[in-house]
């Protein structure tokens, strides 16, 4: 059988410049943004700054020089994202809100934009419902409540398949490829492995240029051009990759059964969705192809991938294939129900099953599941009893942001000496804290000192050996607190000392 690419021109129950297409066209894309920005933006700041969200935090708060500097030495691969959120924050300022609202948009924005592609793949009322089949997957919620640039990406990759779709609407159009290729730039600047969706684009390009053999060099034309805008980025990226994903196992074969599964936060959305999947059904085969490679073919590659020197087996590396998903589901649930009732009624039913899910998204904790760290709660108990001229110690033996995340949740007034501290990470343009070598010299005669360390105990057992010997030689504690996670304890300097 041969496969033809060409694209559904007619879309259902909607005629362009017939009577009220305008509202109804607008109703296609704004129905599932006000859903998904509802959705997703309940519970927005319930949950706690996760490690990595306070990475973001720490970077787009230095300058656009210090950012770059850093950028060579580490995280090179999310420097687009720390650039675009340097700007926003220097608008908008680094509240909670102010810090995942980017994300919370591009989320609304993805689901705006797969209703789109699904009135031009799969016809109107599929368009509309794949929106919204977006908006109740738990993994949105999850990540478009995140300052992490996972969201952002969602976006740019649903963005770039709709700019491709247009370019094939006008092969002669130099403007609609030259956006395309700058939508595939940007999607690839934001994460390497979104580029993956390259190989989805070709089976339709590659279908296509058997009727317009102009295709091959155009297409050729928008990859090298991807290709060199991202060149730096890989060549950085490929270079750090060892320090940031050692910690990353490599997988086995249920593993890649288990990452579609886990993209989605929730195995039943996952089920609901996959199922309604298979049912998707189109005249043409073209949009079928394009999305289930979409949707398939980057977890494999990672997979395959993540067998050599390095793992980069992790979902939310794959989460922009969930619009993949969404498009076939509302393709399915379209072909399945002939009428609106039906088609509604199954979705506020998935939405009602998946409401521990959602839930569950929005734990305090759940950005730093599963070692929980409460660090409001810990700088509450900083900030009501501390004294001028108090100093701090942070455990950064084995625990990650433990001392951002704290400075994040003190007031910006309130300011303590780090005392093991060498340099600051942003003086040294990295994202870890060099300490001193030698902590009995560090120590400067404080009366008072702050130590927030992991877990519960005996505080001095979570820091360096050297750093709890030059402490309890000159210091006894006087109180310790146990929050969620943490210990507080406050060191007074013993008489005489």
């Amino acid at each position: 059988m041969v496969i033809t690419a060409q694209l559904p021109q007619p879309r259902e129950g909607f005629r362009p410049g017939g009577p009220g297409s305008g509202r109804r066209r607008a109703m296609l894309w704004l129905c599932p943004f006000l859903l998904t920005f509802a959705v997703c933006g309940y519970g927005l700041t319930d949950a706690l700054l996760g490690r990595d969200e306070l990475v973001t935090w720490d970077v787009v708060g230095r300058d656009t020089g210090r950012i770059l500097a850093m950028l060579r030495n580490v995280d090179a691969v999310h420097g687009t994202y720390y650039l675009l959120m340097h700007g926003w924050v220097a608008v908008f300022g680094d509240s909670v809100v102010s810090l995942r609202l980017p994300s919370l948009l591009s989320v609304a924005g993805a689901a705006a934009v797969v209703s789109l592609l699904g009135d031009r793949l799969f016809g109107y009322r599929a368009g509309i419902l794949a929106g919204i089949l977006l908006a109740l997957v738990p993994a949105v919620s999850r990540y478009g409540q995140e300052a992490r640039g996972y969201a952002v990406v969602m976006l740019a990759v649903a963005l770039a398949t709709l700019l491709l779709l247009r370019a094939l609407d006008e092969p002669r159009s130099i403007r609609r490829w030259a956006a395309y290729a700058l939508g595939l730039a940007f999607a690839g600047l934001l994460h390497l492995i979104a580029l993956s969706v390259v190989l989805a684009h070709a089976c339709l390009l590659a279908a296509r240029a058997r009727a317009d053999r102009s295709l091959w060099w155009k297409s050729a034309l928008v990859l090298v051009t991807a290709a060199v805008c991202v060149a730096p980025v890989a060549v950085l990226g490929r270079s750090q990759v060892r320090r940031q994903l050692y910690w990353v196992p490599e997988p086995g074969g249920w593993e890649l059964v288990s990452l579609v599964r886990d993209a989605f936060a929730s195995v039943l959305c996952a089920g609901v969705l996959i199922t309604l999947a298979l049912l998707a059904r189109s005249p043409r085969r073209a949009p079928l192809v394009l999305c289930g490679t979409w949707a398939l073919l980057p977890p494999v590659l990672v997979w395959a991938a993540s067998h050599g020197e390095v793992s980069y087996f992790r979902d939310v590396y794959v989460l922009f294939t969930l619009p993949a998903w969404a498009l076939l589901a509302g393709a399915g649930l379209a072909a399945a129900c002939r009428s609106w009732k039906g088609a509604v009624a199954l979705t506020v039913a998935l939405g009602v099953l998946a409401l521990p899910d959602q839930r569950q998204m929005r734990q305090p904790f759940e950005h730093d599941a599963p070692v929980p760290l409460d660090y409001a709660a810990a700088a509450g108990v900083v900030e009501r009893l501390h004294r001028p001229g108090d100093a701090v110690v942070y455990d950064r033996a084995d625990t990650w942001q433990l001392d951002g995340g704290v400075r994040y949740y003190l007031p910006r007034a309130l300011r303590m000496r780090d005392v093991f501290r060498a340099r600051t990470a942003a003086q040294i343009d990295d994202l870890y804290t060099p300490e001193c070598a030698v902590p009995a010299r560090c120590l400067r005669g404080e009366r008072r000192i702050w130590l927030l360390t992991q877990g519960p105990g005996f505080p001095f057992g979570a820091i360096a050996p050297a750093q709890a010997n030059a402490l309890q030689a000159g210091y006894s504690v006087s109180m310790s607190r146990q929050v969620t996670g943490m210990t507080v304890s406050l060191l007074e300097r013993r008489n005489g000392k």
